[in-house]
């Protein structure tokens, strides 16, 4: 059964920086692609940024490219989201999604419903 953990949220000043972490288990990580969504009440889930199988293809979304930098490390079964000039607007439910690299590339679109499992989510609240 697969399983995401998030982790990293917390409260940090406009400008400042986080890291977000993804501890997977259950599965070989090798075997999916991994995607950052967040949420705010009120509004749909939003694709932050991905990252193929392999970790030699990523994606982000406009609002946070030049500042988030996603990576993995596969034989320790993780996926990082460092966050960098963090806004207000970044405020948000963080999570980690997978989906089986046997798919394709869908999971480059950035849509949730491309994703079959999901964490429970991790606050981050950007606020001075």
């Amino acid at each position: 059964q697969l399983q995401l953990v998030e982790s990293g949220g917390a409260l940090v000043q406009p400008g400042g920086s986080l890291r977000l972490s993804c501890a997977t288990s259950g599965f070989p990580l090798r075997d999916y692609a991994i995607a950052w969504f967040r949420q705010v009440p009120g509004k749909e889930r939003e694709g932050v940024s991905g990252i193929s199988s392999d970790g030699r293809v990523t994606n982000y979304a406009n609002s946070v490219k030049g500042r988030f930098t996603i990576s993995r490390d596969n034989a320790k079964n993780t996926v990082d989201l460092l966050m960098s000039s963090l806004k207000p607007v970044d405020t948000a439910v963080y999570y980690c999604a997978a989906t089986p690299a046997a798919y394709g590339t869908s999971w480059f679109r950035l849509k949730a419903a491309d994703f079959e499992s999901w964490g429970q989510g991790t606050q981050v609240t950007v606020s001075s």
